[in-house]
């Protein structure tokens, strides 16, 4: 009886592995036939195939569907006039000569045959460098529909030219350009056009790589341009950036509205403090100076002047008119007033000054005139009237020194400057910045969606 049992089992399985290894086997024979299928397919779609002519040629128009996934925006450099995007770029077209029928609808293909069909000679008209990534191999990648439909993407890296109108610098804002089309076919051989009416460029929600700019929309487009060699049609993307003010605020705005400020503390100083108040405004120009020219350096040289420039050109001539007003006071204060306080006096009392004199010349003349035995009461009176004298001297010029106090007096240009240059720079910054923060930038170049 056991042995019995063990000869069933010993059957059982042997008629199991006989289907699993039969089933294996169809599934090789089979991947085997489909293999050998497209191969042969493949091999008759390309025998007699010309690459070197497009699809249709001679019968209709060779029409290219385009579309862009943006994966990385920027940077953007505004000395170069030229931004940086990486992107995904597809175009789609139908070639009815590879045509096939098989068990699949699709064919995923090696970028390999690339080579080996017709492509579209795609181009792009502002780019400044155009880099095909091919690490490891070619990031390309093409699919072959029964019907003869090819997907074919690249990706692909873009330096391109962005026109930019800086009058508004740096509350701007830019319409940097997308350009591509044929670069030999003209519109009567090939057009191109967008797969979808809305959704044909999208950026990725992380791909912005701006520090300075927000990307705020974007637009597409075709435009027909006209050569010696015929009409073409251009693809045309627009991608609208505006610029974040926070940087200049902290490194331009700010430093120059301080310097202002510090250049009128000079108002608040004596005007006989020449030293303290000729450092105030000679330092405080040169600030300007240094801040004028580092707020240029990250600017192309463009012949007009920006909306910064005019915010420096008004802070530059705040400043520099603090100087000349301490220029001013200084002229029309009496240096004899300001440094030899008695020669002031001596001018304004001329008679005071020869009364005195004169009552002291008969003293002096009868004390050395006189030729007489020494007396001791004339010498004890004529001291006491001598010492007396010297007293009375004293005393009118220490009461006649007292207008000294006045010397520190405050001018009245001084006075008024303290009032006039704070409420105009105040003024002007208002209108400054109601006028460039209210009004929409304008943005050349831009065109609508269609």
């Amino acid at each position: 009886m056991p042995r019995l049992v063990l000869s069933l089992l010993l059957l059982c399985g042997c008629q199991n592995g006989l289907g699993s290894s039969s089933s294996e086997a169809q599934k090789e024979t089979s991947g085997n036939d489909n293999s050998t299928v497209f191969t042969r397919i493949l091999d008759g779609l390309l025998h007699g195939y010309d690459n070197r002519l497009r699809p249709g040629l001679g019968e209709n128009v060779t029409e290219i569907k385009t579309n862009i996934f943006v994966t990385s925006f920027g940077p953007v450099s505004d000395t170069e006039m030229e931004y940086t995007i990486d992107v995904f770029f597809r175009q789609s077209w139908k070639d009815e000569r590879l045509c096939f029928k098989g068990p699949m609808e699709m064919l995923p293909l090696n970028n390999l045959l690339a080579s080996k069909i017709w492509t579209p000679d795609t181009f792009f008209l502002n780019g400044k460098k155009s880099i095909a990534h091919n690490m490891t191999t070619p990031n390309k990648l093409l699919r072959l529909k029964d019907d003869g439909t090819l997907l074919y993407t690249m990706r692909l890296t873009i330096s391109a030219e962005c026109p930019m109108q800086l009058e508004d610098f740096p509350m701007d804002a830019h319409a940097c350009p997308l350009k591509f089309g044929s670069y030999a076919y003209p519109l009567s051989e090939v057009v191109y056009t967008w797969t979808g009416e809305t959704k044909s460029v999208v950026v990725a929600e992380d791909g912005s790589r701006l520090n300075q700019y927000l990307l705020v929309g974007l637009t597409m487009g075709t435009e027909d341009i006209h050569t010696s060699r015929g009409q073409y049609t251009v693809m045309m993307a627009h991608f609208y950036l505006k610029r974040k003010i926070g940087y200049f605020v902290i490194q331009t705005y700010m430093p120059c509205f301080m310097t202002v400020i510090l250049s009128q503390v000079s108002f608040w100083l004596n005007r006989e403090s020449v030293p303290a108040r000729t450092v105030f405004g000679v330092t405080t120009v040169l600030t300007m100076t240094t801040l004028s020219i580092s707020a240029r350096n990250s600017l192309p040289k463009v012949a007009y002047a920006t909306a910064m420039d005019w915010f420096i050109a008004v802070c530059y001539a705040f400043v520099f008119s603090a100087l000349i007003e301490f220029a001013t006071v200084n002229y029309f204060t009496k240096r004899s007033w300001a440094w030899d306080g008695k020669k002031a006096l001596e001018a304004q009392h001329p008679k005071k000054r020869d009364h005195m004199v004169l009552s002291k010349k008969p003293n002096n003349v009868c004390s050395a005139g006189v030729n007489y035995t020494p007396n001791l009461t004339k010498d004890v009176s004529i001291s006491t009237i001598s010492n007396s004298t010297s007293v009375q001297l004293r005393a009118s010029e220490t009461k006649m020194s007292d207008p000294k106090k006045t010397y520190n007096s405050v001018s009245k240009i001084d006075k008024m400057s303290r009032i006039v240059f704070p409420v105009l720079f105040g003024t002007f910054n208002l209108v400054y910045w109601a006028t460039y923060l209210n009004r929409e930038p304008v943005v050349k170049g831009a065109i609508t969606s269609t």
